[in-house]
């Protein structure tokens, strides 16, 4: 395949797979961690409104979703590019931070969380992805 070719399919793979997994387990979340009652957390004015009565356990899920879906967004990318592999793993560690910073711009969470959400789970995370992807696992023979 020509390189530049398999260069967007890694990163189109990338943002898919790593936002597949980002939406499961947002959609996970409810069923491990019920909403407080009262909140209603199916459309995004009832979330908007209903966001005081969270507390710090119903934020373990999203910050899952966001770290979990950027590491296996960027480890695909990572280990489906051409080359320069970091900067692929990178990139998508971007783009999810992109929507990182939207998510804060759109909701009231507490000012804790986006602070862990932003400087934890993109970046850092695809940074992690590409070491999982590039890392050559070197098996010792016993004779």
């Amino acid at each position: 395949m020509h390189p530049t070719m398999r260069n967007i399919l890694a990163m189109v793979a990338g943002l898919a797979i790593g936002s597949a997994v980002n939406g499961t387990l947002i959609s996970m979340s409810a069923s491990a961690i019920p909403p407080p009652a009262g909140a209603d957390v199916t459309t995004m004015e009832g979330l908007k409104a209903s966001m005081h009565l969270f507390e710090p356990k119903h934020f373990i899920f999203p910050f899952l979703a966001h770290a979990l879906g950027t590491l296996v967004g960027a480890a695909v990318a990572a280990r489906i590019a051409a080359g320069k592999q970091r900067h692929f793993a990178l990139a998508i560690g971007l783009a999810f931070l992109a929507g990182g910073v939207a998510s804060v711009l759109m909701l009231p969470a507490p000012l804790w969380f986006d602070a862990l959400d932003l400087v934890g789970a993109y970046i850092p995370m695809a940074w992690i992805g590409w070491k999982f992807a590039t890392h050559k696992v070197h098996r010792r023979v016993v004779a």
